[in-house]
């Protein structure tokens, strides 16, 4: 039965007829349309596209790998780590060494052949695929090393999986420097993959990779320019010392971020296989799919509330293999607090599982296509990433074209410098909110198990990592060495006025607000007699036992501009009367919930001294109340 043809046909026009009248004259463009990093409108309808072809991966509709990653410095834990994850169902492996930039702090010490026997011990290396990951230009001795261990145990190159993850473009990128000219690392490149040929290896040898970039904080479109520019500049080189454009694409890998922006992260990778798409057309080569992996991205996860982060994990992933990936990493939910122990890694590789033998997401090939909401983010993403990746290729420096003059002059930091900066703004006044973060922290959190602490950050340059929540966190930290030093934490006091309905949404709010901080927030359940009117004296007996000369008023906006209970000014409203009397009880920095409105100067001529409310810079009143608590 078509239940559809019984009711009638909704037309565009009607539907914007109808949000009118809801909006009531506000703003369409303001109020329902959003927009990306890269100032990409999104539109809250669109239409199906009814022509769209998908875009098919390597994988096709088989599931996309599952990839477990050693990094630990402890090769015989790691060893038995990595045989968990191998049996709990992962089929794919990165072997991180020292250095390497995705495993921030962590890795296998060196390249020799010992610590690969140690680290692939009894790992049938023949029946998994394997991603080599090295510090910045140190993936020749990577390659080698693993070479001599394969011709050691007798495992010839053609049998092998291997991405060797040869990268001097987004090695600059990561490590902020070039020790060499590209023109002389290619050379050297060109070497390496001979050497990796004659044993029979038929690659990936290239990486291009967007984790430098998305972990600096690039939007989507620079992302996608960064990486297709990275191919682009080792088609070139290698051509010119006598590599076929079909050897080279194929020598070729794809790596690219996926963060907790479900609808972008989707286009995102569906993005990329039409830009480079078109690469291959201007290279006069027929269109291939290429070999795309994804990642969990490194900058959403948080160090506070870190179960959250299964959470982004999850979505991360999902959209990863809804985008189109052939190989998926799920970061272990802890990674931003150290060394990720049996259990998290667990969760991590159960994630791709859950989502693939369980929810079989990986059978349809690009599920998205057709619809015209991703269609629609995919075409801009690519229009966006193309005029971006032009900039990059007019550049040129020290002999340099393309990316490598395009990261020596410092242009691709400043324009991701620009982008970072602007969504600093958004999460300082929770436009872009971080769950657990800036919005409903966990104060009495306790901590998963880990096998290390992350160690301490060490890039400074331009394009260095940093995650969303880092500013956040600072804060508690502030407030966790106070509680440290005094034994507890910074306190602010609620002055909740009038009756329970009168306060509680602002009083919510307000305790929010300050946890996110770190503060001991003192709650109750308002001082109002039977009448409904607050009783001022029990208010300030509680301040007083409260010991602190931080509170907060908390009141709907008809209690703070009613008349004040006793004049003790004239002309003051009672907002401004609770003020005086909580100021000469001892409250040296009070502030209010809400916006202060026209009556600003008259509520600061009464003591308060800041306002909070949605929209407002949320770290600079936090840091300001920190320092004045001596934290």
């Amino acid at each position: 039965m078509e239940l559809a043809s019984l009711f009638p046909k909704a037309t565009e026009a009607q539907w914007h007829e109808a949000v009118a009248r809801v909006l009531k004259g506000a703003e369409f463009e303001k109020v329902l349309v959003g927009r990306t990093s890269d100032g990409i409108p999104i539109l809250p309808l669109h239409p199906r596209r009814k022509d769209a072809a998908p875009i098919v991966p390597a994988r096709g509709a088989a599931r996309w790998k599952n990839v477990a990653r050693f990094e630990d410095t402890d090769t015989e834990r790691g060893n038995q780590l990595l045989h968990e994850d191998l049996l709990g169902g992962a089929d794919a492996l990165v072997l991180a060494f020292s250095g390497a930039p995705a495993s921030h702090g962590f890795g296998l010490r060196d390249a020799a052949i010992s610590s690969f026997d140690a680290a692939l011990k009894d790992v049938h290396c023949d029946l998994v695929a394997i991603r080599l990951e090295s510090a910045p230009f140190g993936g020749r001795a990577v390659a080698e090393g693993f070479a001599a261990h394969a011709a050691r145990h007798r495992l010839p190159g053609a049998t092998l999986d291997v991405d060797f993850g040869l990268q001097p473009l987004a090695d600059f990128a990561a490590s902020g420097r070039m020790p060499l000219a590209f023109a002389t690392a290619m050379e050297n490149v060109r070497t390496i993959i001979d050497h990796l040929q004659e044993q029979g290896f038929s690659g990936a040898f290239l990486r291009c990779d967007g984790r430098p970039f998305h972990d600096a904080g690039a939007s989507e479109a620079q992302e996608l320019a960064c990486v297709i520019a990275q191919g682009v500049a080792y088609l070139r080189a290698l051509a010119a010392r006598g590599m076929t454009p079909g050897d080279i694409r194929d020598a070729l890998s794809f790596t690219m971020a996926a963060d907790d922006d479900f609808l972008l992260t989707i286009a995102k990778f569906r993005a990329l296989r039409l830009l480079w798409a078109r690469i291959e057309e201007a290279s006069g080569l027929a269109a291939k799919p290429m070999r795309l992996h994804g990642e969990t991205a490194w900058r959403m996860l948080a160090r506070r509330d870190v179960h959250t982060n299964l959470l982004r994990n999850t979505i991360a992933a999902f959209a990863a293999g809804i985008g189109g990936a052939d190989s998926i990493e799920v970061r272990a939910f802890t990674g931003a607090i150290g060394l990720a122990d049996g259990a998290a890694r667990r969760l991590a590789r159960n994630t791709s599982l859950i989502l693939t033998e369980e929810s079989n997401l990986h059978r349809m090939v690009d599920p998205a296509s057709g619809a015209g909401g991703i269609e629609a983010l995919t075409d801009a993403l690519c229009e966006k990433a193309w005029r971006l990746f032009q900039q990059i290729e007019a550049r040129k420096a020290e002999g340099e074209t393309g990316l490598a003059a395009a990261l020596r002059e410092g242009f691709v930091g400043e324009m991701i410098r620009d982008t970072r900066d602007l969504r600093a703004k958004n999460l300082a006044n929770r436009k872009m909110p971080i769950t657990g973060i800036s919005e409903f922290p966990d104060i009495g959190e306790n901590l998963p198990g880990i096998l290390a602490p992350l160690p301490p950050a060490k890039a400074t340059h331009l394009l260095a990592p940093h995650r969303l929540s880092e500013s956040y966190e600072a804060l508690r930290d502030r407030a966790d060495a106070f509680a440290a030093r005094t034994g507890r934490r910074p306190p602010i006091f609620l002055a909740n006025l009038g009756r329970i309905a009168d306060f509680t949404a602002r009083a919510t709010f307000a305790k929010n607000f300050f946890e996110v901080g770190g503060f001991d927030v003192i709650g109750n359940d308002g001082f109002a007699d039977e009448s409904g009117n607050t009783d001022i004296p029990a208010l300030l007996a509680a301040f007083s036992t409260a010991r602190t000369p931080f509170a907060c008023i908390a009141a709907s906006d008809a209690l703070y501009h009613a008349p004040a209970q006793e004049c003790l000014s004239p002309e003051d409203t009672f907002a401004e009367e609770v003020a005086r009397r909580l100021a000469k009880a001892g409250g040296a920095n009070l502030l209010m919930a809400g916006r202060p409105g026209p009556r600003e100067g008259a509520l600061k001529g009464a003591g308060i001294g800041g306002f909070v409310f949605v929209g407002c810079n949320v770290l600079a009143v936090l840091d300001d109340l920190l320092a004045k608590a001596g934290a």
